[in-house]
């Protein structure tokens, strides 16, 4: 783990690394900031099980598509304009006073404007997510079936970031899977992102989220603690999650990230000659660091330097060798290995792709493109 580790977090690996096969969406949720996470921990250590925050990184190993962040508030504006169920359940008062209240200063950036645009924000998103569930039942019915009669025109033709067919059918989709749900509704506030292979986002603690398809490998703090509001049978906690976002609101660009060449690495030649790659997904916290590593062609080898931390690597296609001091073992799609700190770790393909993401943690060096956050 190397002693700074251990010491700062506890002798435990400071983030969690997994590969996500999502066929069914995963719940509307946030994960809480550290100071909530010790509030709710000390409330409801059931349902929040330790105080630690969760913010994550998504990386798209198959196409993905996601909710993910509020919207810019022109596009909500229009779809309480345009979405009638959606304005019934939100309510004309709360329509009205959303759309008065930020008309104008949807971009603005005084103080000023963004605080007053966030609360506007916070009240008509509460008051959907507060709505009993025959309400929303009954108005889903309505949705789907303006989903499937208009296709194309569905939502006022959608906004400047889905077209009203994409949406219409997500809303359909997503109905197959959670009938009558609050998220049919939600999608209309928080962004609609489709990820291609090798593209990445970042949510920190408080960001609103939902998975809805795709592989992805997912690198998060050390945490379990989930605020869910949506599509979930388990425990759902709408007072914490309505009270605890940042209400930030963004176009999904600012969210997604942008991987540079790792330079900690050496590739041989056979690794250059068939355009082998190691990139560095670096997000804006010191938990964790991604490498997705892709080896091209039998031989094609990438030597890591040896780090002040530990790293765990999964390979997801392909098959060859880790070597790690005296010690090599064979890898194949699915194998996780762990490599401690101060080790170098060397990765050799024996097929024509060989696929492999490395997490790590440390605290000062080779975390970040140049050394330094």
């Amino acid at each position: 783990m190397s002693s700074e580790i251990s010491q700062k977090y506890g002798d435990k690996l400071p983030f969690l690394f997994k590969v996500l096969s999502i066929r069914k969406a995963l719940s509307i949720q946030a994960h809480p900031n550290k100071k909530l996470a010790q509030e709710l921990h000390k409330k409801n250590p059931k349902n929040y099980p330790d105080d630690n925050h969760k913010p994550e990184m998504t990386i798209a190993v198959t196409p993905f598509d996601g909710l993910c962040g509020f919207r810019p508030l022109k596009e909500i504006s229009h779809f309480l304009a345009t979405v009638p169920s959606l304005r019934n359940l939100v309510g004309e008062d709360t329509a009205k006073g959303f759309e008065e209240a930020v008309k104008g200063r949807e971009t603005s950036s005084s103080d000023e404007d963004t605080q007053g645009n966030k609360k506007a924000l916070q009240t008509a998103f509460s008051a959907l997510m507060n709505k009993d569930k025959s309400t929303v039942a009954a108005a889903a019915k309505d949705l789907v079936a303006s989903a499937r009669k208009d296709s194309d025109k569905f939502a006022g033709g959608g906004g400047p970031s889905n077209e009203g067919k994409e949406l219409a059918d997500l809303v359909v989709r997503l109905n197959d899977q959670f009938e009558g749900d609050i998220g049919l509704f939600v999608l209309f506030y928080l962004n609609y992102v489709k990820l291609n292979v090798g593209e990445a986002m970042f949510l920190k603690a408080d960001d609103i989220h939902a998975y809805l398809s795709g592989d992805i490998i997912e690198c998060m703090a050390s945490s379990d603690n989930v605020v869910r509001a949506g599509f979930t049978p388990k425990f759902q906690d709408i007072p914490t999650l309505t009270s605890m976002l940042t209400y930030s609101y963004a176009p999904i660009s600012e969210q997604k990230m942008n991987p540079v060449d790792y330079p900690y690495v050496t590739l041989n030649r056979t690794a250059y000659s068939s355009s082998s790659s190691a990139i560095l997904y670096d997000p804006p916290i010191e938990e964790f660091s991604v490498v997705k590593t892709e080896l091209n062609g039998k031989g094609a080898k990438a030597t890591f330097e040896a780090i002040e931390g530990p790293s765990v690597i999964i390979c997801t296609a392909g098959s060859g060798t880790i070597s790690v001091g005296p010690k090599t073992a064979q890898v194949k799609a699915g194998h996780v290995f762990f490599v401690g700190a101060t080790a170098e770790c060397v990765l050799e393909s024996a097929s024509e792709n060989f696929t492999s993401f490395k997490a790590f943690c440390e605290l000062q060096g080779k975390e970040s493109a140049n050394g330094a956050r």
